[in-house]
C-alpha cells in the first residue's frame, strides 16, 4: 500500500530495518517493543528492562533507549540500530505467551540483577518491586536460587539492596549513597506527632528526626512551592529537620553526604 519513497517521506518514521510508524503518533518505549515484535525469530522475547516496561513497570527504562531482547543461543538475528540483543537459554515457563513474546517480570528482575552496574540494577529492581508486581521475597527466593553463573553474586547483592518502598529512580541514588557513606534511612517514613500525620518524607532518620527530600522538577509546578512550604511547616513544627536534594547533589554525592551529616550531628546534640 505504501512505496518505498513515501516511507522516507515526513510521513512516517523508522524504527527499526523495514519497519515504520506514523510521523504523527508517539513513539514511546512501548510502540518501540511492538514494532520490535515484528522481527523476532521463533523462540525470542522481550526481556529486561523492557519486558518490565511491558508489563506496566514505570520509570524503568527511557522511551529512546535500545529495546532489550534475549534470543536462545545459535540463532541468527540482528544486529538491529535500536535493540540490544542479548543470547541465553529462554526456558518457557520464563516466556509469558504475549504479542510479542516477553519474559516473565520475575525473569526480568533476575536478569536485571545480574547486571555489572550495581546501582543501575537496584533503580531498575526498586521499580518493579514498587509496582506491586512482585514480591521482595519472591525475588529473595529467585536469585538464591541461580547456580554459580556470571552475575550469580551481582545478584544477590543488588537483590538485598532493592527497596519497594522508593517512588522514584532519584530517590533510590539518593539512598544508596546514602547507604554506601553508612548510614541507613528509612524510605517513604510517615511522620507523626502526637497520633496526627503530618507528612510522608521520601527517607528518614526517625531517631535524630531528620528528612532527606528529593526535589525534582514536579515541585516547580503551579501551586506546588505553596503546598511545599506547608509542609515543611508542619514538619518543622513536629520537631523535624529537612535536608533538601536535588540533581546537582546527586553528581556531588561528598558535599551531600557532608550535609546530611552535619544536620544529623545538630539533631543528636
Amino acid at each position: 500500500m505504501t512505496t518505498p519513497d513515501q516511507l522516507r517521506g515526513s510521513a512516517y518514521v523508522r524504527l527499526f530495518r523495514n519497519v515504520y510508524a506514523d510521523a504523527s503518533r508517539e513513539i514511546d518505549h512501548r510502540v518501540r517493543i511492538d514494532a520490535a515484535g515484528l522481527l523476532l525469530p521463533a523462540g525470542a522475547a522481550i526481556a529486561r528492562r523492557s519486558a518490565a516496561a511491558a508489563a506496566g513497570v514505570a520509570d524503568v527504562i527511557g522511551d529512546h533507549e535500545p529495546v532489550e531482547v534475549i534470543i536462545e543461543p545459535g540463532v541468527v538475528f540482528g544486529p538491529f540500530k535500536g535493540m540490544r540483543i542479548r543470547r541465553a537459554k529462554l526456558p518457557d515457563a520464563d516466556v509469558l505467551d504475549s504479542d510479542p513474546p516477553r519474559t516473565t517480570l520475575r525473569r526480568a528482575a533476575v536478569d536485571i540483577a545480574r547486571e555489572a552496574d550495581g546501582t543501575q540494577a537496584v533503580v531498575a529492581l526498586d521499580r518493579i518491586l514498587n509496582s506491586g508486581r512482585i514480591t521482595h521475597v519472591s525475588l529473595l527466593d529467585a536469585v538464591a536460587g541461580l547456580p554459580p553463573c556470571r552475575g550469580s553474586t551481582l545478584a544477590r547483592r543488588a537483590v538485598m539492596h532493592a527497596d519497594g518502598r522508593s517512588e522514584s529512580p532519584p530517590e533510590t541514588l539518593t539512598r544508596l549513597t546514602l547507604v554506601a557513606a553508612g548510614l541507613a534511612p528509612v524510605p517513604q517514613y510517615r511522620v507523626m506527632a502526637a497520633g496526627v500525620f503530618v507528612a510522608r518524607v521520601d527517607l528518614a532518620f526517625v531517631v535524630e528526626r531528620v528528612a532527606i527530600e528529593y526535589e525534582g522538577s514536579w515541585h516547580w509546578e503551579p501551586g506546588q512551592l505553596r503546598r511545599d512550604r506547608q509542609r515543611l511547616d508542619r514538619l518543622t513544627a513536629a520537631g523535624w529537620r529537612v535536608v533538601h536534594v536535588t540533581a546537582a547533589d546527586l553528581h556531588q554525592p561528598d558535599n551531600m553526604i557532608a550535609r546530611v551529616r552535619a544536620v544529623l550531628a545538630l539533631s543528636s546534640a
